[in-house]
Parts: C-alpha cells; structure tokens; sequence
C-alpha cells in the first residue's frame, strides 16, 4: 500500500506526470485509513490522501483483458512503471521483467516486492512484520523477555519507495544519456526488496560490531546495548527523552548537570562500556531520578545549552505544533474535493535547483479516466 504509491509520489514532486492506476474498487489504502472522526470511506483516507498527492488517477481491471490492454497502452507512453503488485497477478497481465523487455523496450521499470521478484520468495506475500524479520531488523528491536518489535507506520515500504525514485531517476538520465542503448532502447527492469532496503539502511551497526568485536547485537528494549553508557530512552516528568553522551566530554558535561552525583567516585561507574553491556538497568537507575525531576522541554533546553546529545519523543500532538516545523514551514496544506483541507508532511530536505512541488491533492476514484484513458 505505500511502496509504489510512495516512490510515484516522490518522482511527482520533482516533476514528473503521474497517472495512478486502481482496481475498480480502488487501492486498498482507501480502506486503511487513519479517517476523520474514525468512519471509513474511500476518500478519506489518511494514508491514500498523502501517498498519492498530485497525480492523476484511473481506474482498470487487470482481470479482464480490456483492462490489461488499456494498462498497455499507457505503457506504450509511459517513460517509468512503479508497481508492487503480488506476482501471479503480474504474470497473468503480462507484467514480468521479460515481457515487457520485449512489448516496452523503452520503458524504466521499477518493481517493488517483501522478498523481490527472483528467487524461493518472490510469490510470497509479506508485510513490514515479514520483511523487518528477513532484513534482520527485529533482531535488534525490543525488549529481550518480549517478541520483537517491527519499524513503526509502514517504514519498510517508504524506504523501499524512496530508493526507488532514486534508482528510477538514475536509469531515466542513463537512458536519455544514451549509456544503456543496445535492443532494448534503453529500458531498464529494476527489482527492490523492501527486506534488501531495510536490511541494507537500518541493521548495519550490528555486523561490524560482530565482526571487529565479535559481539553479537540483541534486542535490548530502551537501550543501544553495544554502544557507551548514556544511550537510551529514559522517562521524564511528562513523557520520555532520549539522551546519547558518547563522546567523554559530553558525558563529564552531563555529570556536571546531574551535580557531579558522588556515585562517580565509584570504579564499578567508570567503565562506561561495562555499565552499557553489563548492569545497564543499575546505571540508568543512578541517572533517572533526575530525568522524572523535569520535563522534555527543560531537559532539552538544558542538553543544548551544555552541548548535550539529548532528543524529546514527541507524541502526534506534540509534533503537529513543534516550532521549529512550522518555523521551516515544514507541513503543506492541501485541499481534496471530498476530505477538504488537510495538513501533510512536506519534503525531508530542499534542493535549491529543483525544489519539490504538489500540482493537485490526490484523485477521486476513477476522477480522470476520461481524460487519461479516453485519448
């Protein structure tokens, strides 16, 4: 629901003409929501509403012929494909990287799937759960007497879009280049993994430690087990903070806002990497009352002024009214036909020669099949 709609969406904002293509009954993340005032309808949806900002969309059924000739002929005009449809629906609508090779020789396709389009799993079906397990994310995140945990909101499959805009935009200048040439006319078949993209962007702080220390990482709930003492998520009078001292004069400027406690004096709170591997919960115990005598405000306002690594964990709420987001104008208004006006992230950075853009909100089911599939 998010990969492909996401990574269309990222290649809309720096231009692109983007022509969403639904099943009859729309894309199913009309039915996931978030909804306002929690009723479901299928223009409403929170998620679709964002993932699908300024494209055009159509509706066809890739069970009929007659659909899977009109998604051809869009094809036939199309510079770049973004799909992440399960793969026997593929095959049967003739949607392999082979035969588009041969019907699309021109056309940059990007292909988003868990496990990818080769090999044992490619007609398995997988979810963020599935694919944080295979990347080896899960064996890192939570707390060691529970199950694991998965990356929250959807992460693999807005990663796994992201990587494929990027991977999209490099074969689109290789082909107008002309680097790629031969019979295919420049047309490439990109296949991503969200499983390949998570366990290449979030898990690699564990295998070099394994390798060059020959420890093996572990779930470790509020904490980074592998790192220097303090690193990790400690309550607060009104919430939680994050705080990460690594460097010893962050950490002795740390000790010197807790008071210069006389717990210090003590060998066994020395060794900070032992306090980290060892008795983590005994060392937080020392530093958390503290933490609960202020809020997150105090805290980080406190942190910044004495050159402190420190971050609040901020609810919804608190993030939607956070001053420096509305100070950089962070969040983009938009107004749906249906949903009226909403608020939305806006683009993670600002590129000063190409800076993003939203034309349109997303589209109505079926809103421009006339004019789309008509000409």
């Amino acid at each position: 629901m998010v990969s492909a709609p996401f990574c269309a969406k990222v290649l809309g904002e720096f231009g692109a003409d983007v022509i969403k293509v639904e099943p009859p009954e729309g894309d199913a993340a009309r039915r996931a929501g978030p909804f306002p005032g929690a009723q479901p309808h299928v223009e409403r949806s929170g998620l679709f509403l964002f993932a699908n900002l300024g494209k055009r969309g159509v509706t066809l059924n890739a069970n009929e012929p007659a659909g899977i000739d009109g998604l051809h002929r869009l094809l036939a005009d199309t510079d770049i494909f973004v799909e992440n449809q399960a793969y026997p629906t593929l095959a049967g609508a003739g949607i392999t990287a082979e035969e588009l090779r041969v019907r699309h020789p021109h056309l940059i396709t990007v292909s988003l799937s868990p496990y990818g389009r080769t090999g044992d799993y490619r007609e398995y079906a997988g979810y963020d759960l599935q694919v944080n397990a295979l990347s080896g994310m899960s064996f890192g995140t939570g707390h060691p007497h529970r199950e694991p945990l998965t990356t929250p909101v959807r992460q693999a499959g807005y990663l796994a879009g992201l990587g494929g805009a990027y991977a999209a935009i490099v074969a689109l200048l290789a082909r107008e280049s002309g680097l790629t040439g031969g019979e295919y006319e420049g047309g490439q078949y990109i296949d991503i993994a969200d499983s390949g993209v998570i366990s290449t962007l979030l898990t690699g702080y564990h295998l070099p430690t394994f390798i060059y220390r020959g420890i093996a990482g572990s779930r470790s709930g509020n904490r980074m087990r592998l790192g220097l003492f303090p690193n990790c998520v400690l309550p607060c009078r009104d919430g939680y903070v994050c705080i990460d001292a690594p460097q010893m004069e962050q950490y002795q400027r740390f000790l010197h806002l807790l008071g210069d406690p006389d717990w210090t004096d003590n060998p066994r709170y020395r060794d900070r990497r032992a306090m980290s591997d060892q008795y983590p919960q005994e060392a937080e115990n020392l530093i958390a009352p503290w933490f609960m005598e202020h809020d997150k405000a105090e805290i980080l306002q406190l942190c910044l002024e004495n050159r402190i690594p420190c971050a609040p964990v901020l609810t919804m709420d608190e993030a939607l009214e956070l001053s420096h987001l509305h100070q950089r104008d962070w969040f983009v208004e938009s107004e749906h036909p249906d949903a009226g006006a909403y608020r939305f992230p806006g683009a993670p950075v600002r590129l000063h020669g190409s800076p993003g853009r939203i034309v349109r909100p997303a589209p109505l089911l079926g809103q421009h099949n006339a004019d789309v599939l008509g000409r």
